[in-house]
């Protein structure tokens, strides 16, 4: 009894010294060692924000899904009672509760929840569904399963389906692949935060225990400038006009002519069997063609600032001239020569006629009005891959290029590029950047329009006005004849222009129509442009009906009064 005594004696001594050890000397490192084995950081994923047209309509925001994941061996330990007392738990039993929740077949479910005998370990993150809604995974947290555990994240949703596809954009993991959804990815993206708690050996949160988030702040909701009516029927036009004229693709532009506000914007190109597709790029800046006949504009508007010609000048215009340095040029139909004024030329669209005008401005001059009224630079449009164009200086123009770029020929820009110079025009002369993003709401709700807008006075009002009003003679009296609205004066141009195919031939051609209304208060350009149509290559034919219809549509929708004065036109002819 005396050596099992001092036996115990010593063992209890030895207990004690351990415990003194463990208690007073490991303690504080001991503590913090298995505060940490239960201590579990969250991450809790902000959410990204809205995209919204005009309106404050969602055309693009995010939801939260769920990722459900399982640790088999927690599964396996697992047990509950049943309503009916009943002590039940394990894998079967698991995916007996879980199977009608995710759609999944129990059995399957069951054996995947289940170690595998060929395996030595168990598998701790099994994923067993993803992209459940939050009320499904509500349902399974109510089952208190051990081992079930979510994990949150976001999908984006387009409300508005195909409609403005190419502007939003799409989305990759965790950024912005392109459209706005790249280029104001740093505003849509929000702050992460986090959640720290304590759990058990079975998963489930210690409620003793504090908790410590840090919330997550939600991206910022960027309102575009774009009205989705307007841009479901812009798509909508283009789509039949593109099947009526066999066109391999288009582009349409809807533009405020004040604000530069970008309203609606379409791309699209027609497929092999003769329906249409959105051309998964935005054609409409990064696609670049000669403009043709609509660059006469700019023309016009060198000639009066200049004051080498005023509307009303006279010209003899035959069907072929040639230059003094021995470049002959031709008018796209033969014809007599005509007693044409300056604004005669712009309703005939007459390409001998502007070589006429163009040789009254020297070459510096003429690059310098294209470049001012925005070729072969960026708009500054907040959408990526916009492409300057293609402007050569003046000293490396040959002795053709000098006067084919005064009609559009031997240079190129984009569609937005073009629409633009019209809004200038209708503009007063003043230029401002094209965009699409109105302002931004953050997270508190508070709305921050985007900064305004510089103008730059390109050439006098007096000169733009008078531009104005020779393009409405181009409707009422010349080519742009289709482009008519009801109830509202038209100003416009058409244009043609050759462009390379396949095999660099320039058997193509790109046929458009651009124009503003109404003539007496502009309020909204338009502009059509068609690569390729097999029915015309006039723009007048095929590119105004469908700028006569758009333009009518969005007139409607923005509720702008009909025009309430008769137009005074320049003489076309002396």
């Amino acid at each position: 009894m005396r050596f099992v005594s001092f036996l115990v004696t010593v063992l209890l001594c030895a207990f004690a010294l351990r415990l003194g050890q463990v208690q007073l000397v490991y303690g504080d490192e001991l503590r913090e060692k298995a505060q940490a084995m239960r201590t579990k950081t969250m991450p809790l994923k902000a959410e990204r924000g809205q995209i919204t047209d005009r309106h404050g309509v969602a055309i693009a925001k995010s939801v939260t899904r769920y990722k459900v994941f399982a640790d088999q061996e927690l599964i396996e330990k697992w047990s509950q009672l049943t309503p009916d007392g009943e002590k039940k738990g394990g894998p079967r039993y698991a995916a007996e509760l879980l199977a009608p929740l995710l759609d999944l077949n129990a059995q399957e479910l069951a054996a995947e929840l289940t170690k595998s005998p060929e395996t030595d370990r168990y598998n701790k993150y099994l994923t067993i569904a993803t992209d459940i809604p939050p009320e499904t995974w509500d349902a399974i947290r109510a089952l208190r399963i051990s081992g079930i555990f979510p994990e949150s994240t976001s999908k984006r949703m387009y409300p508005a389906g195909e409609t403005a596809k190419s502007i939003i954009g799409a989305m990759g993991t965790d950024e912005g692949l392109s459209g706005l959804e790249y280029s104001q990815n740093s505003l849509l993206t929000g702050t992460d935060g986090s959640m720290t708690y304590e759990q058990s050996r079975n998963g489930h949160i210690l409620p003793s225990a504090p908790v410590t988030e840090v919330p997550a702040n939600s991206g910022h909701t960027v309102v575009s400038t774009l009205d989705m009516d307007i841009q479901w029927h812009v798509e909508n036009a283009l789509d039949e006009q593109l099947k009526k004229t066999g066109a391999r693709g288009g582009y349409v532009i809807v533009q405020d002519v004040k604000t530069c506000e970008v309203i609606a914007l379409a791309d699209r190109s027609a497929t092999s069997d003769d329906t249409t597709s959105i051309t998964g790029r935005l054609g409409s800046v990064q696609d670049i063609f000669e403009p043709g006949s609509t660059a006469k504009v700019v023309t016009m508007a060198a000639a009066l600032e200049t004051g080498v010609a005023t509307p009303t000048s006279k010209f003899r215009v035959p069907d072929q001239y040639t230059t003094s340095n021995g470049q002959t040029f031709r008018d796209a139909h033969e014809h007599a020569t005509h007693n044409r004024t300056l604004t005669g030329i712009l309703a005939d669209s007459s390409n001998t006629g502007t070589v006429q005008i163009a040789e009254l401005l020297t070459k510096q001059v003429r690059y310098d009005y294209l470049s001012k009224f925005g070729f072969g630079q960026r708009t500054g449009i907040e959408l990526g891959g916009e492409s300057r164009g293609l402007l050569a200086e003046p000293d490396q123009w040959d002795g053709r290029t000098q006067y084919s770029v005064m009609f559009g020929q031997g240079m190129a820009g984009n569609a937005l590029q073009s629409t633009n110079v019209f809004a200038t025009i209708a503009n007063g002369g003043q230029q401002c950047t094209p965009h699409l993003v109105a302002g931004t709401t953050d997270q508190d709700g508070t709305y921050t329009p985007s900064p305004k807008a510089e103008t730059r006075q390109i050439v006098s009002k007096e000169t733009a006005d008078a531009v104005l009003s020779m393009m409405e003679s181009v409707v009422v009296e010349g080519s742009g004849a289709a482009g008519k609205v009801s109830g509202y004066r038209v100003a416009g141009k058409t244009g043609t222009a050759q462009a390379a195919d396949e095999n660099g031939q320039l058997t193509s051609f790109v046929s458009s129509f651009i124009g503003v209304a109404p003539v007496d208060d502009p309020a909204i350009v338009v502009s059509v442009i068609l690569r390729d149509p097999k029915t015309s290559v006039y723009g007048g034919e095929v590119a105004a009906p469908v700028f006569a219809d758009v333009m009518a549509y969005s007139l409607q929708r923005l509720e702008v009064e009909p025009t309430g004065s008769r137009p005074s036109l320049y003489p076309i002819d002396w």
